[in-house]
């Protein structure tokens, strides 16, 4: 499964520091999941209260860690809906692995 940043350009931004020096930070332009790879999901999971983005990874995919593919395979999901506890009522879709 490709990744959320995979081909995403490179941008650098010049900013100033309290003390006044400026410094190039390098980011990355991509801020949002890519589109999901066309296919048939795995499941689609219904949040309710105290579910995270991680929890729910675990229970469907057994690693915690696979957080970014259900972002990829979400992205009309806004950032700040991956952090802390997901809004209930949030239907989220969780992708097949590929293999």
């Amino acid at each position: 499964m490709a990744g959320r940043y995979d081909g995403a350009g490179v941008a650098v931004a010049t900013v100033r520091d309290a003390d006044g020096t400026e410094r190039q930070v390098r980011y990355l332009r991509q801020d949002r999941p890519t589109a999901p790879a066309p296919g048939r999901p795995l499941a689609t999971h219904l949040v309710i209260a105290g579910d995270r983005l991680d929890t729910v990874t675990a229970r469907y995919l057994g690693d915690p860690l696979a957080y970014w593919w259900v972002a990829d395979a979400n992205p009309g999901l806004a950032l700040h809906d991956l952090i802390g506890a997901a809004p209930e009522g949030l239907l989220l879709q969780i992708p097949t692995p590929e293999v």
